[in-house]
């Protein structure tokens, strides 16, 4: 189990480093500006409260913290959606891969979600 929560930690860090070089080469309109700085602060959100769920005081506030991670992921991905459909970001390739990444992450925490709902409520 230390493995997988060590390759999921690594795995959001990288995500969230992946964002910020994708969005240093956005050119500096608004709408190019205002997208990467929030895809920036949700990408890296996602990794840092991560990093808190794994300090969670009980079961229930590492719920919190995996669904905020959860939230998180889930507005980036909305947010590479729209600049992808709004030609922001250039590098297709790299885009295609993010948004691939940003999926699977989505996967990985909804079922972590379920898993740690259900031990909840067996312990209930």
């Amino acid at each position: 189990m230390a493995n997988y929560k060590y390759d999921l930690e690594e795995r959001l860090i990288q995500f969230a480093v992946e964002v910020i070089l994708i969005c240093g080469k956005i050119d500096g309109n608004f709408a190019s500006q205002h997208l990467a700085k929030q895809l920036i602060r949700s990408a890296t959100a996602s990794a840092l409260n991560y990093g808190e769920a794994q300090g969670a005081e009980s079961s229930r506030d590492f719920l919190h913290k995996m669904k905020i991670c959860l939230k998180e992921l889930r507005e980036s991905l909305v947010n590479l959606k729209i600049q992808k459909g709004a030609n922001l970001i250039k590098d297709i390739e790299r885009l295609d891969k993010l948004l691939s990444e940003n999926n699977e992450l989505i996967a990985i925490f909804v079922s972590s979600i379920r898993t740690a709902q259900s031990k909840n409520n067996i312990q209930k």
